[in-house]
């Protein structure tokens, strides 16, 4: 008997020692296998457009990767830092103006600029926040990344109600890449304090990893505290006030 409980513990120990190591290599050989992709996919558009005589590869035995890399990045910096004066920008103006010009290129050139300007811009607010909504029946919610405040003719058709819409992205489990632009009430949309980072997280693993969470005190019940302790006089003040 003795002999079957040790076999099955020892089991037990091997399955958990497997379950331990492949949480901790998992993780990594995926991270590296992404990033040694993503650096030769850079690297097979770029390196063929770079002259020999400046390529390293040229002089070296031994092929370097990240060299097209390397070079994409201080090439669309070196192109920023130009357009952000007044040649630059001139030119870059001039090169739009050509573009608009072409039929179905300036669509997709129009159409592309808005995205990577919503997106990245600093100012912007497009997937800053997570929210809940009522998805597909009341009683059930939906996670979703609140894009912006609908604008435009949207706004104007859907806020003649008097209730604010706001744009929110619907994405599904487990590959948030692709969902549905829906419209809904701000009154209906339930804030969250997690990131954007943590809500993709919760989505990717099915509801696995769920962000720590650890409710705030609201600051208004924070600050009486405070000044109750602070104007909250001492026994030996009270007996004193109480004498004179």
């Amino acid at each position: 008997m003795s002999d079957i409980s040790d076999k099955i513990s020892m089991a037990t120990r091997l399955r958990n020692n497997f379950l331990t190591g492949l949480i901790i290599c998992a993780p990594m050989a995926i991270t590296i296998y992404l990033t040694w992709t993503f650096i030769h996919w850079a690297d097979s558009w770029v390196k063929p457009y770079i002259p020999d005589r400046y390529n390293p590869e040229s002089y070296l035995k031994f092929a370097v990767p990240g060299t097209g890399l390397l070079i994409a990045l201080l090439f669309i910096t070196l192109v920023g830092f130009l357009g952000r004066n007044l040649i630059g920008r001139s030119i870059v103006r001039y090169s739009e103006n050509i573009l608009n010009r072409m039929p179905l290129v300036r669509t997709v050139y129009k159409s592309t600029k808005q995205i990577f300007e919503t997106v990245l811009k600093e100012q912007g607010t497009s997937f800053k926040k997570v929210g809940l909504i009522e998805f597909p029946r009341a009683g059930t919610w939906a996670l979703v990344f609140i894009s912006s405040d609908a604008k435009g003719e949207i706004a104007v058709k859907l806020n003649q109600n008097g209730e604010e819409m706001v744009a929110v992205f619907l994405a599904p489990t487990p590959v948030p890449t692709a969902g549905f632009l829906m419209f809904v009430p701000r009154s209906k949309l339930m804030l969250l304090d997690m990131t954007p980072e943590e809500g993709v997280k919760l989505l990717i693993s099915a509801g696995l990893v769920t962000p720590d969470y650890k409710p705030a005190e609201p600051a208004a019940v924070m600050q009486a505290l405070v000044e109750g302790a602070v104007n909250e006089p001492t026994l030996s003040e009270d007996r004193i006030a109480r004498r004179q």
